[in-house]
């Protein structure tokens, strides 16, 4: 998967912005970036713990490439919501989605994604 993210508008905590810089490129910088026993959800399944996490950006990557802009992101209580538009070669592109993290110091505890 090609994928570029734009330069942030928003200020975005340290795990997070490591995220979205290694989101579709190398899953060994991205997977840096979680907890040992991290979830992720995303198109209605669940990814338990960094070995799955791996598989889910890879699968990923062979199916899309795409570009990410962070529009905005909120702190409610111990979630950061980050919005973020997706452009690329998926049905719907535009889309913006709204990345639900979940810090545990200075990884991601948790992920959701969501429209």
């Amino acid at each position: 998967m090609t994928k570029t993210v734009a330069e942030p508008r928003v200020h975005l905590p340290e795990p997070i912005a490591a995220f979205l810089a290694a989101d579709g490129g190398d899953s060994e910088a991205l997977s840096q970036c979680f907890a040992e026993d991290a979830i992720v959800r995303d198109e209605g399944r669940t990814y338990r713990g960094l070995a799955a996490i791996k598989q889910w950006k890879a699968e990923a990557k062979k199916k899309y490439q795409y570009m990410i802009e962070p529009l905005a992101s909120a702190r409610i209580g111990d979630k950061t919501i980050v919005t973020n538009r997706l452009t690329g070669n998926f049905p719907g592109s535009p889309i913006d989605l709204r990345f639900i993290f979940v810090l545990d110091g200075d990884k991601i505890a948790s992920l959701e994604i969501r429209p």
